[in-house]
């Protein structure tokens, strides 16, 4: 599943106006069903470089052959957005 230019602005929508970064990860889940979102810790992704930085908050994509995940800067392959904040 690729995400959509409509989405990556949903995404930056809201993420940038969500009270937490959990309630952004929920909104988005009821926003776009087919797509996942999942708040981990800003560590576990020190060696990536985000889609999107909105201020102290990130959004990396992320995508999956179906059995391995990998991060990936390319929305025409991604599936979830992971969201961190520093």
């Amino acid at each position: 599943m690729a995400l959509s230019g409509e989405q990556l602005r949903g995404a930056s929508e809201v993420v940038g106006y969500a009270p937490t970064l959990r309630d952004a990860a929920t909104i988005l889940r009821g926003r776009y069903p087919g797509v996942r979102a999942i708040v981990v810790d800003e560590g576990d992704m020190k060696d990536e470089t985000p889609a999107l930085r909105l201020g102290h908050r990130n959004v990396y994509l992320a995508a999956s052959d179906g059995h391995c995940w990998h991060v990936t800067h390319s929305a025409d392959e991604a599936s979830v957005f992971i969201l961190t904040q520093h």
